[in-house]
């Protein structure tokens, strides 16, 4: 019997690194510029002059809004904070099963998805999608804020109307309401990682997408990936970083010995930028306007670990990312660590949901190959 050799293929990047696998016009992150935008609009200046509710209507629109608009899509936004009673009701076993607030999260927007009666976006038209996505990304705060309260024994604070997003889950996570500095500051925050590029959270979301699935499908699998601790989980390990340095004499030894065992340092290196991380930029900046001890010890670390970087593997780009200035304005605002990454979450639903929309116009099934290295076959099925 001939075998037939399957054809040559081209080399496969592992993790599909730089491969592009679709269009956008939702945004792109430019690497070697150290630039990310929104739609048209640097992320950066949008975070440090509009509110996050202007840019939420961006990424769904495509434009930004009008005062009036503005005032609209507020209203509508806040009025789906409030939780179906069935999931209400059902918070306090996904708390007690879960492993925390992000955990619990994929179970309780399944629940929620289901008793908002969300159909597959295959079926459903683009308006009726763009009303699944919006309510999605209304409640999200509401159930990462009350599963986290549960853990701690705490009763869930219903969220108020008459706040904007940011100080609304702010108030909804302490129960009080938030001083203004501190809840632009998160809101700022939030702006700034409402999406950037096809990271593996987003792209898991598009596939799903692809499926024709519903849209607390595919915000549910996003949830899946951005769990994983090299996604979404280095804020707080970070700030762990900083703890276990203590002091700035000890900066330089135990920067030193985790380089050269071949650790990873949280809150350094980037797999897309071969300059400083814009966010970092900025949210040092934010971080300075607090200032005290904590973030004069983090700015002296930032400095020593670039340069130990630098000194240890030369020619490689090695800066602050996103989480490491992250950490830091949320220790000040406030923030228990836990809930550093399920904050990331309440601002990057938004991100995947316009992905999840723009993917969703499109009917084609994402369906890539991959490239066989097993024994060759076919073989004979032994005999037993």
């Amino acid at each position: 019997m001939s075998i037939s050799t399957a054809p040559a293929q081209a080399p496969a990047p592992r993790g599909l690194a730089g491969v592009v696998v679709t269009e956008t016009a939702l945004g792109d992150v430019r690497g070697t510029e150290g630039f990310y935008h929104y739609r048209q609009y640097s992320a950066v200046e949008l975070a440090e002059t509009r509110t996050f509710e202007d840019v939420w209507y961006l990424m769904v629109h495509g434009e930004l809004p009008s005062l009036a608009e503005r005032e609209v899509f507020t209203a509508r936004t806040a009025a789906l904070r409030t939780l179906p009673e069935e999931v209400r009701e059902a918070l306090p076993a996904i708390a007690r099963a879960g492993s925390g607030p992000l955990a619990g999260l994929r179970t309780a927007l399944s629940l929620f998805g289901a008793s908002a009666g969300f159909r597959p976006v295959y079926d459903i038209t683009p308006d009726q999608r763009a009303d699944d996505a919006l309510a999605a990304c209304a409640v999200v705060p509401t159930l990462l804020t009350a599963l986290y309260r549960i853990g701690q024994g705490l009763d869930p604070v219903a969220p108020r109307t008459d706040l904007p997003h940011a100080a609304n889950y702010l108030y909804m996570l302490t129960g009080s309401e938030p001083d203004p500095v501190r809840a632009r500051a998160v809101e700022q925050y939030l702006i700034s990682t409402i999406d950037h590029g096809f990271n593996a959270s987003t792209f898991t979301s598009r596939v799903i997408a692809s499926t024709g699935a519903d849209v607390a499908a595919c915000l549910v699998g996003a949830v899946g990936a951005l769990s994983g601790p090299l996604h979404g989980g280095a804020p707080s390990r970070a700030l762990d970083t900083l703890d276990a340095i203590a002091t700035p004499g000890r900066i330089d030894p135990w920067i030193r010995e985790r380089v050269l065992e071949g650790d990873r340092i949280m809150g350094f290196g980037h797999p897309v930028y071969r300059t400083e991380d814009p966010r970092s930029r900025m949210l040092r900046g934010i971080a300075q306007q607090f200032g005290g001890p904590l973030v004069d010890f983090a700015v002296q670390v930032e400095s020593r670990v670039e340069a130990i970087l630098a000194e240890l593997k030369p020619g490689r780009e090695l800066h602050t990312n996103v989480e490491f200035y992250a950490g830091v304005v949320m220790e000040l605002c406030g923030l228990p660590r836990e809930m550093f990454t399920p904050t990331f979450c309440a601002a990057r639903v938004v991100g995947w949901s316009a992905n999840i929309l723009e993917q969703s116009a499109d009917s084609k099934i994402i369906r890539p190959a991959a490239r066989y290295v097993g024994p060759s076959a076919p073989q004979a099925v032994p005999a037993i």
